[in-house]
């Protein structure tokens, strides 16, 4: 059975970092890109970051851009969310996800990923 589970989420006071951990089990997603999603209550899933099969391109959504990194390691079967100088527009349950594709069109469409996790919590302070 494939899993993604989800780790590291929190809650913490605006401006504190968290690192958010991805690990796969079941099969490996070395060769297949990866991303993180995020939904905050009374909202639709939104786009975060992504990252190639082979870390070689990210992607990220504006309001994240120079605050959140987003890293893998193969080696590990687990994908990073390092998020820093978080803001209470942060709060969310954010989400895992893998294609079960090489290459992406769109790398913030949801409908490219065919593997989620449960989603962790992240809370922000002001």
């Amino acid at each position: 059975q494939v899993q993604l589970v989800e780790s590291g989420g929190g809650l913490v006071q605006a401006g504190d970092s968290l690192r958010l951990s991805c690990a796969a089990s079941g099969r490996t997603f070395n060769n297949n890109p990866m991303g993180w999603f995020r939904q905050a209550p009374g909202k639709e899933r939104e786009f975060v970051a992504a990252i190639t099969w082979d870390a070689g391109s990210t992607f990220y959504v504006d309001s994240v851009e120079g605050r959140f990194t987003i890293s893998r390691d193969n080696a590990k079967d687990t994908l990073y969310l390092q998020m820093n100088s978080l803001k209470p527009e942060d709060t969310a349950v954010y989400y895992c996800a893998a294609s079960g594709r090489r290459y992406l069109i769109k790398y913030d469409d949801p409908s490219e990923y065919d593997y989620w996790g449960q989603g962790t919590q992240v809370t922000v302070s002001s």
